[in-house]
């Protein structure tokens, strides 16, 4: 493939990055290693978003219900969160990258919420793409917390308004959804924003997902046809 042209290129890709521990334990590995291969995977995808045009990327790094599993590994993950705040902002900023760390802050580390915080203001002039990184984040905690913002200040709750206070509320609902390693659920993610994403599904789990992968599922995002509600013949005639 030599790139999807700009026409049907997504403007918003979202990613489930799922299989760090499985592609771990296949090499007889611990699963922070797995987390660790991820991190790789992750600097690829955004450098080949950077040069795909893609102009928003949102991923799944910790859920609300990772918090569940064991307490060695969540230390882990904490740890490789802190210290890719620390070695990735230079490469961010370097790539145009904007960064947002999407999800409750409460409950996390204090140096955690410090880096996250620095990071953000170091990388907010980047242009090229916004990266939202959705950490201690769920879909249901995002709706119910934009439920309570408008509760309190007293405003009527439509879907309009919703949508505003929603944690990603910074940018469009995303237009392909791709979840790695083999599951076909949301698992909490984006639940609101994606009533209307493609979906698609891969086998390949999320460390050895490369640029070829995520070509193919910017290919297959070309061949959708979005009809929003509509009749086929109604999208081809507005397209007409």
């Amino acid at each position: 493939m030599n790139g999807t042209p700009a026409a049907v290129l997504p403007g918003h890709v979202a990613i489930v990055m799922d299989g760090n521990g499985r592609w771990a334990r296949q090499r007889l590995l611990p699963r922070v290693a797995g987390h660790r291969a991820g991190m790789e995977a992750l600097r690829r995808c955004i450098a080949h978003a950077v040069r795909r045009g893609v102009p928003i990327l949102t991923v799944f790094a910790f859920s609300s219900e990772n918090w569940a599993r064991p307490a060695e590994e969540v230390s882990a993950i904490l740890r490789l969160m802190a210290q890719a705040l620390i070695d990735e902002v230079p490469r961010l900023q370097e790539a145009g990258v904007a960064l947002h760390v999407v999800g409750q802050r409460a409950g996390l580390p204090a140096d955690l919420v410090a880096g996250i915080e620095q990071a953000e203001r170091r990388t907010a002039e980047g242009c090229r793409l916004v990266l939202n990184v959705c950490f201690n984040y769920g879909g249901r905690w995002d709706i119910v917390q934009a439920a309570r913002q408008l509760a309190a200040r007293g405003e009527p709750i439509t879907e309009a308004s919703l949508a505003a206070a929603l944690a990603l509320a910074h940018g469009p609902d995303p237009d392909l959804l791709i979840r790695t390693g083999g599951e076909q659920r949301l698992s909490n993610f984006v639940l609101w924003q994606a009533a209307y994403s493609e979906l698609y599904f891969t086998d390949c789990l999320w460390p050895a997902f490369d640029e070829a992968e995520f070509d193919r599922a910017l290919a297959a995002y070309a061949q959708r046809q979005r009809r929003f509600g509509r009749t086929p013949e109604q999208v081809a005639a507005g397209a007409a």
